[in-house]
């Protein structure tokens, strides 16, 4: 800084100042310092600058799994609103487990990053305290509890489960089975609430057998298949409350020797990319990931210039793409 200002025949803390896109500086000055850098390819030392303003332009994304097709979707959506205001992005996979989430989460606070955006790992998650003593704008994106103390921006999940059933139904199936996932996750409770109370609501209900807890994977979904082959079989249209648990209950029960969709339906959620590419192309209720992410990221903003969230928790309502898995009963 002290060769720009040398060079460009003004003070430090003018460089300082146009570094800092200040607007209290004279055009003319600033086209100084900016030739003066540009001649000198000075570059500034972003940590440093960070650890004086306690602030350095990055917000964190912390998502229980990187290689999950939706969470790769958060990233890039999450990556390309930051960059459009300025900011940098640090991704960190918390693989599922409290703990990891916990050290992450405390690697971010010390970087005084801008803001935080982070999924759940699980109910068993306990990083708002930590997140409290900070003072640092947080969000939890998907993954939240009903009554969560920082904003939080999801999909209606209960909206969503009643989605693929009222397909279902429409379709004229009467008998069902689900493979959720883990009811240690609020959403996947939610789920499947939403699923079973559209049942009800028109005369129907699904055999507690015929619920298959999974862990979002495709290996479980496979197992899921094979456990229900195994059986009695007693339904005609299957719903996974994510489309790679959707492809593997398809793989197995396909393997088994029946036919998607004249022998079962199924659906999925998600609309990941293989949705598409699997034959038959599967049916899945979908989540509106870039506006969950541009309103997280708004929240993040708000907070950070001291404005009031007039609606802290925002639940996005889901849609539904029909393909090729699912047809009349």
């Amino acid at each position: 800084m002290k060769d720009v200002a040398r060079l460009a025949g003004v003070s430090i803390s003018t460089v300082s100042r146009v570094l800092s896109n200040s607007s209290s500086v004279d055009e003319k000055l600033k086209g100084k310092v900016e030739h003066a850098i540009k001649a000198l390819g000075f570059r500034p030392n972003l940590l440093a600058q960070g650890l004086r303003s306690k602030s350095g332009s990055v917000i964190g994304l912390v998502v229980p799994e990187i290689l999950s097709d939706t969470f790769a979707s958060f990233i890039k959506f999450t990556e390309q609103i930051v960059r459009e205001l300025g900011y940098s992005l640090v991704v960190g996979s918390t693989s599922e487990g409290p703990e990891v989430e916990d050290a992450f989460i405390d690697s971010l606070l010390r970087r005084h990053v801008d803001g935080i955006i982070f999924s759940r790992v699980s109910d068993k998650s306990h990083v708002l305290g930590m997140l409290g003593k900070w003072n640092i704008p947080a969000v939890i994106i998907d993954r939240a509890l009903d009554q969560e103390s920082i904003p939080t921006v999801t999909v209606d999940n209960f909206k969503a489960g009643a989605i693929a059933a009222e397909h279902f139904m429409g379709l004229g199936h009467r008998k069902f089975a689900v493979v959720t996932g883990p009811q240690d996750i609020s959403l996947c409770r939610e789920r499947l609430k939403g699923f079973t109370e559209a049942l009800e609501r028109n005369g129907l209900a699904i055999l507690q057998r015929n619920i298959f807890e999974g862990d979002f994977k495709f290996a479980s979904g496979i197992a899921a298949g094979r456990h229900f082959s195994a059986g009695s079989m007693d339904f005609t249209a299957l719903w996974a409350e994510n489309d790679e648990m959707a492809i593997g209950a398809m793989n197995a029960l396909t393997r088994a020797g029946l036919r998607v969709p004249r022998d079962l339906s199924i659906a999925g959620m998600d609309n990941i990319r293989s949705a598409e590419m699997v034959i038959p192309s599967l049916t899945t209720v979908t989540q509106p990931l870039a506006e969950m992410c541009r309103r997280a990221i708004d929240f993040i903003t708000q907070m950070k210039d001291g404005r009031a969230i007039a609606e802290k928790h925002l639940a996005l309502p889901p849609g539904i793409i029909v393909r090729e898995s699912t047809a009349r009963a």
